[in-house]
């Protein structure tokens, strides 16, 4: 490296710590762990996190899709039940407030799943399969706002149409919730 191109550097590297050395930042400082007031978020407050989970109770789900189940479990924003039939049964529900329909389906094409559209209740909705798995999801228009979506996957030999319980399941959740 030539001398010159050293001094540049020397410069230039000099400059970016001088400028963050001299930053300030307003506000106090608060030792780690202690809690503001202002901002300060009590998580003790979501007693209803989890009520999208409720909108169907657990013997509804199994009517819907042949199969007693379980109680739901809940990460992030799914909720999710195990069905035990002639087969296991893997049972999933989301609610997202912000999504659509469109933007559902494309992203499902995205991850390889063939899509038809259908409608449920008289909201436009579409199915989605893979053919490699027995699985099938629903997606609908929320009657509020955002999109619901039903998945069964079967873990098992295929017995019948996969998309026979997200349907039923969406059916029941678009009448509960209109």
């Amino acid at each position: 490296m030539s001398v010159l191109r050293r001094g540049v550097v020397a410069v230039a590297a000099l400059a970016v710590v001088v400028g963050v050395g001299g930053c300030t930042v307003d506000g106090k400082a608060h030792p780690e762990g202690v809690a503001r007031t202002k901002g300060h978020v009590d998580t003790d407050r979501f007693d209803k996190l989890t009520l999208e989970c409720q909108v169907l109770t657990p013997a509804q789900i199994g009517k819907a899709v042949g199969a007693p189940v379980g109680s739901p479990g809940f990460n992030g924003a799914i909720c999710r039940w195990t069905a035990f039939g002639a087969s296991q049964m893997t049972i999933t529900f989301n609610w997202f407030e912000w999504g659509s329909v469109m933007a559902e389906q494309r992203t499902a094409k995205k991850m390889g799943y063939a899509t038809e559209n259908v409608k449920i209740n008289g909201s436009s909705a579409f199915t989605q399969t893979k053919s490699d798995r027995n699985i099938c999801g629903v997606t609908a228009k929320a009657p509020s706002r955002g999109i619901y979506t039903w998945f069964v996957e079967t873990l098992g030999p295929p017995s019948g149409d996969p998309c026979d319980g997200p349907t039923k399941l969406m059916e029941l959740v678009l009448k509960a919730s209109a």
